[in-house]
């Protein structure tokens, strides 16, 4: 099981799933993988310009959401280290009206990267907490602190099993067998998105992203959408 979340395995099933992943996000969501992305960003309170961090930012879907929050002088940070994602990111980029936005992006590990300290008003990130384990998600929170400004923000989402029993039991069949029967009309492999399910499943939800953040002291509030079905965590870096 240890296997499934190290850094070289998880890039990989990225970089595999690259050529379908956006579309078939929004197609295994009926479209809510979009509404929680602006939900998410939506609690940002940011003055323009401001620096905001996209982690494990993919192909770059966030960024119509983040760019107005950011302001045409601002600077937009996306940091992913599957190459395969990237390829579609730096693609978008090019588009308008992507191009008139500074957008830098760093193909790094989130837990190796050249983010300077104290140097970001926000952080945010869609759908990648699921592929952390523990210490990952305790490390997740000292790099929050190590790179937010006093006052920075953090939003991030992801998709969770929900509470409700019967929701619950249709939610989980249709992670089990429904989304990697549509991977294997995508991709001809059900084996690469059944992880998806895998992995959501595992996390369960945002609440114990919520504890080992505290414990780390970085304060915080865990939110519910569409009645559990993704859940997420919000909080303000405050240092000494």
């Amino acid at each position: 099981m240890k296997k499934i979340y190290e850094s070289h395995y998880i890039k990989q099933l990225f970089d595999d799933m690259s050529s379908t992943y956006e579309l078939m996000n929004y197609i295994t969501s009926f479209g809510f993988s979009e509404l929680w992305r602006w939900q998410c960003i939506q609690r940002l309170r940011l003055s323009t310009p401001s620096v905001v961090a996209d982690l494990m930012t993919g192909m770059g879907e966030s960024w119509h959401h983040l760019l107005p929050k950011i302001g045409k002088n601002g600077h937009l940070i996306a940091l992913d280290f599957s190459e395969g994602m990237l390829r579609y990111a730096h693609k978008r980029k090019q588009k308008k009206p992507y191009a008139a936005h500074q957008i830098t992006i760093k193909n790094e590990d989130l837990f190796a990267n050249s983010i300077p300290d104290s140097s970001l008003d926000a952080v945010v990130s869609t759908y990648g907490l699921k592929t952390f384990n523990e210490e990952q998600i305790k490390k997740l929170a000292v790099e929050l602190k190590r790179i937010l400004k006093n006052g920075g923000q953090f939003s991030l989402v992801e998709v969770s099993t929900p509470p409700f029993f019967l929701l619950r039991v249709v939610y989980l069949f249709y992670l089990r067998y429904i989304i990697p029967l549509l991977g294997k009309l995508f991709l001809g492999n059900p084996s690469t998105y059944r992880m998806l399910g895998l992995y959501t499943i595992a996390f369960g939800n945002c609440n114990a992203v919520h504890q080992y953040f505290e414990a780390m002291g970085l304060p915080c509030q865990t939110y519910s959408l569409f009645f559990g079905c993704a859940t997420g965590v919000y909080g303000v870096v405050e240092k000494e």
